[in-house]
């Protein structure tokens, strides 16, 4: 299989025409609502099968009406959306639930506490209906996540919640994923002609990692996993997010970690036991000034449809670290990261993947491993062990 192919392909088989993706929009908005809606409606491989204004009235339908997605927003009346989803989640499990809020810190703040209540993934809304309606960006990117998450679904099964904590009502209503515990040194994909690399002979010194849909819960599963760990190395992180929500990420990665964390800034030498976030809107790179490794931010135009992009940060840092570059890539939709992952390899340094089993859309590590620059695809609690012991000398 191409790379291009495997693009197309890397959220999973299509829907046929006779099996679309079932989509239900929840917003009090009647501009929103019914330009999303008719959106959905517009594309072959989706069907709008229900239109709410709250909450309330998406819990009372979800069973009836049996949707794939359900893009929930966080305001409403009557009952709003962190209040609505447990409750979605609890009447139909295998559902997958988008946020959509504007890009306001409460909101990115609920936005996120929603993913770790058992929400897929969010999308920030325009601030005003006249925004909404003449944004293609918006447009595309609710089109291209509600196709992401409801392949996944179907393919599946089952949403992906694992990364629930234990006891929270999303924990409660979420089928047991289970990784298989896998040595790292028998992972090899012969059966699907994946091939893995072997570990750069160099011990690196900086860890890279890049993420988008499904991120924030794996980065908090690496990163607390990590916590003294990164007191030897600093700690790069470009996760696909729009300013405001990258700084909460920031802040939640300290707490994850327990090791200064936040946006990076322009100019900023990078040092070991920090956590550098690229920040939204802006691409995070590595340059060397007077010797030393320093941080630059970028304000290009996105790549690969996003900004901050994995690809910049992963390229610019072999031309700092060389062969002592590691790069980790988790679970996220499209395919950014494999164009740096190959720019690292090709310097000497080592890439590791996230599975598909434990990704919440298996793009951009698929990529990554279908290009043939993984040294190692893991489930995710297996990764932080991997990347302490590669960066303690252990090649196998």
């Amino acid at each position: 299989m191409s790379l291009a192919s495997f693009k197309a392909a890397s959220a999973g088989p299509a829907p046929s025409s006779t099996d679309p993706i079932k989509v239900m929009v929840v917003d009090d908005a009647v501009v929103v609502r019914g330009l999303v809606g008719r959106w959905i409606s517009e594309e072959t491989d989706m069907k709008l099968v229900a239109s709410h204004r709250s909450g309330r009235e998406a819990v009372a339908d979800i069973a009836k009406v049996n949707p794939d997605v359900v893009i929930l927003d966080i305001e409403m009346p009557d009952m709003d959306g962190i209040t609505a989803l447990p409750l979605i989640i609890q009447a139909k499990r295998d559902v997958m639930v988008l946020m959509a809020s504007t890009l306001t810190r409460r909101n990115a703040e609920i936005s996120l506490k929603c993913l770790s209540l058992g929400a897929a993934d969010y999308v920030p809304k325009p601030e005003t209906n006249a925004g909404v309606t003449t944004s293609p960006a918006f447009k595309r990117e609710i089109l291209d996540k509600v196709r992401a998450l409801g392949r996944r679904r179907k393919i599946s099964g089952r949403a992906f919640r694992a990364a629930s904590p234990a006891g929270s009502p999303a924990a409660a209503a979420a089928p047991r994923v289970s990784s298989p515990s896998i040595a790292p040194q028998s992972v090899g994909f012969n059966d699907t002609g994946f091939k893995l690399r072997p570990m750069g002979t160099t011990i690196p010194k900086v860890l890279l990692i890049g993420s988008s849909t499904g991120g924030p819960q794996a980065l908090t599963t690496v990163l607390k996993a990590l916590g003294s760990f990164i007191d030897r190395v600093p700690v790069l992180i470009t996760q696909h997010m729009p300013p405001t929500f990258t700084t909460i990420l920031a802040e939640h990665a300290a707490k994850a970690a327990g090791r200064p964390a936040a946006e990076g800034r322009d100019g900023e030498p990078i040092q070991a036991g920090r956590i550098y976030v690229a920040p939204g809107g802006k691409h995070m790179v590595v340059r060397k000034t007077g010797g030393t490794n320093v941080i630059h931010l970028e304000d290009g135009p996105p790549i690969n449809f996003c900004k901050p992009a994995v690809d910049p940060l992963f390229t610019s840092a072999t031309q700092a670290w060389g062969a002592q570059t590691f790069g980790c890539v988790l679970t996220g939709m499209g395919h950014d990261g494999a164009h740096g992952a190959g720019d690292i390899v090709a310097a000497g340094g080592s890439v590791i993947a996230q599975d598909e089993a434990t990704s919440v859309v298996w793009g951009m590590p698929g990529a990554v491993a279908q290009a043939g620059h993984a040294c190692a695809v893991l489930p995710i609690d297996q990764i932080a062990p991997k990347i302490m012991r590669v960066f303690s000398g252990d090649r196998s």
